[in-house]
């Protein structure tokens, strides 16, 4: 038999997260996008196309992705150990962030726009084409509603 009921009891596991120093600067920041994410996720689509009812989705996404890279590499705002805790907490696309810091993609709007299997006849989306090389002045990416992101723009 078992000595005591202790013994047999699972350990209870918490979801308590250990916030890195200087995450509550930018805490209402997140917060504040997050519930701009949560409001287009619950969005009715009536009347939009299947693709246009993704756009507000990608464009918050690209937001505080931008906001966290600004933060980090541009301003030099907040630590590593936050920016490291942001990537992986999903606060930030860490693949996004890598192509930014690229030449030539500085303006990157999402990741399937450079992807050529994504695309007609095998190139990238219409909006990394640059203004003074369109035919059509006015255009909107299919996948994320970019008026585009050619870094010449």
């Amino acid at each position: 038999m078992l000595d005591s009921p202790v013994s047999i009891m699972p350990k209870v596991k918490t979801n308590r997260v250990k916030y890195p120093e200087g995450w509550e600067l930018i805490e209402p920041t997140i917060l504040e996008l997050q519930a701009k994410m949560r409001e287009a996720e619950n969005d009715p689509h009536d009347g939009k196309r299947k693709c246009e009812t993704l756009w507000p989705i990608f464009k918050i996404a690209h937001q505080q992705s931008r906001y966290i890279f600004d933060l980090y590499h541009r301003r030099k705002e907040i630590s590593r150990e936050l920016y490291e805790f942001c990537l992986d907490q999903g606060y930030a696309d860490r693949n996004l962030i890598a192509k930014w810091k690229k030449p030539g993609y500085e303006r990157l709007c999402c990741l399937r726009c450079m992807q050529p299997r994504d695309h007609n006849y095998q190139t990238t989306c219409v909006c990394r084409v640059p203004k003074h090389l369109r035919e059509e002045k006015v255009i909107e990416c299919v996948h994320c509603g970019c008026g585009g992101c050619a870094s010449g723009d």
